[in-house]
């Protein structure tokens, strides 16, 4: 498994990926998460594409043998009063498909975004997980990070 920086050769790759993000959330709460729609790889390749020239936002792959099987995109957030926090790393996207699971391709993805955090002078990294994700949760906990909010939501 080898985890490097994403390219312009990779935007299909993280389309396909971040449509299953998407997939996966949409399943857990339709009425919370939003809906793919048709097609969901495009869009999602385009706008992690965008983030490909930030330099304040990191875009990772895992690759297995020539092919991409996960991704993180995590990037700079300046301070929020809304959020009662300081400016911060925040891990925005971490998928690694089900395929190629269980091979330490998370985690590595996890930690290459928390160090390029870290040495960018961030004092701490934030992510949000869905209250379903169990597995992710694990994962993160493993990984040093621990509950600080809850998201909770109602229709109206």
């Amino acid at each position: 498994m080898v985890i490097r920086a994403a390219t312009r050769d990779d935007v299909p790759a993280l389309g396909r990926l971040g449509a299953q993000l998407m997939r996966q959330h949409h399943a857990f709460d339709p009425q919370r998460f939003l809906a793919p729609g048709d097609a969901p790889e495009a869009g999602y390749g385009r706008f992690l594409g965008s983030q490909l020239d930030d330099p304040d936002a990191f875009v990772h792959v895992a690759e297995d043998e020539g092919r991409v099987v996960g991704y993180v995109y995590a990037g700079i957030e300046p301070l929020s009063w809304k959020e009662l926090r300081d400016e911060c790393g925040f891990v925005h996207d971490l998928l690694v498909e089900e395929s190629a699971r269980g091979q330490g391709a998370g985690r590595a993805l996890l930690e290459a975004a928390a160090a390029w955090l870290v040495s960018r002078g961030m004092p701490r990294v934030m992510l949000w997980t869905a209250s379903q994700n169990q597995a992710a949760q694990r994962l993160f906990a493993h990984a040093g990070f621990r509950p600080t909010m809850i998201e909770m939501t109602r229709e109206s």
